[in-house]
């Protein structure tokens, strides 16, 4: 039997990257998905229904509560349940703080940190209903535990979010819902790339920052994601994992 065979999974930021390769992952274990993002991707979907099993797409800002709270209520109409939540959509700030914008911070926040919030406001509510609980995996960075230039915004978000996973963990622990954190190094998502694809130098130094020498795929971080969303990690919550290429030992 699959892994997530019978389960319902829910990503935000699904369409492409980390969230795309999860959704294909999920899928492939069994899982009904559907994809949150801000607009549809028809070749995430259709790549996400080849491999057997049901999946839809909805619009959702996760910046937005009432769009969330509405992303999770159709999830469960379409599929009868909420099995696992995956957070995963954010964004980047490329500014030093005191030459950034108030509304550049404010959209950081709203959409990295607020939007997790929301996820798990509406997620863990819906879980809680259900006698077989769940799963939530949010997505952190190894910005939760670091830091860069230019990114206050985004290391704040990431940093905030371990903390709201740790507390999240912390008030299901006895409801059967477990919540997790990963930390991902730099990886080839279409975001890091398309600033790396402007300068091979750029590369190299994302490159330097992790023991392994090299960017990490999107599936391999989506291979912890699915670890801690399925049963394999029954014992494991409030963690934040780090899945970095030795980024954090250097």
């Amino acid at each position: 039997m699959k892994r997530f065979e019978n389960k319902v999974a829910f990503i935000t930021g699904g369409n492409s990257g980390i969230g795309k390769a999860v959704a294909i992952l999920m899928a492939r274990e069994g899982a009904k998905v559907m994809i949150a993002d801000l607009k549809e991707n028809k070749e995430t979907l259709e790549e996400v229904l080849k491999e057997g099993t049901e999946a839809r797409f909805i619009a959702c800002d996760v910046s937005k509560h009432e769009e969330v709270e509405k992303a999770v209520a159709e999830t469960v109409a379409a599929f009868g349940s909420l099995d696992v939540a995956v957070n995963n959509a954010g964004i980047v700030d490329a500014s030093p703080i005191h030459e950034k914008s108030v509304e550049e911070w404010q959209k950081v926040i709203n959409i990295n940190l607020s939007g997790v919030f929301y996820g798990m406001k509406y997620q863990i509510a819906q879980m809680r209903k259900q006698e077989t609980g769940g799963a939530v995996v949010n997505m952190g960075s190894i910005m939760s535990q670091v830091a860069e230039f230019g990114i206050g915004g985004y290391a704040s978000s990431k940093h905030g979010l371990v903390g709201l996973t740790k507390v999240a963990a912390l008030e299901n622990g006895t409801n059967n819902i477990r919540v997790n954190a990963i930390g991902p190094g730099y990886i080839e998502t279409p975001l890091l790339m398309d600033n790396a694809a402007q300068s091979a130098e750029y590369r190299s130094y994302m490159e330097s920052k992790h023991a392994m020498k090299r960017l990490g795929k999107p599936e391999e971080i989506a291979k912890a994601v699915l670890f801690l969303a399925s049963e394999d990690a029954s014992f494991c919550t409030g963690a934040y994992l780090p899945v970095d290429g030795g980024y954090l030992i250097q």
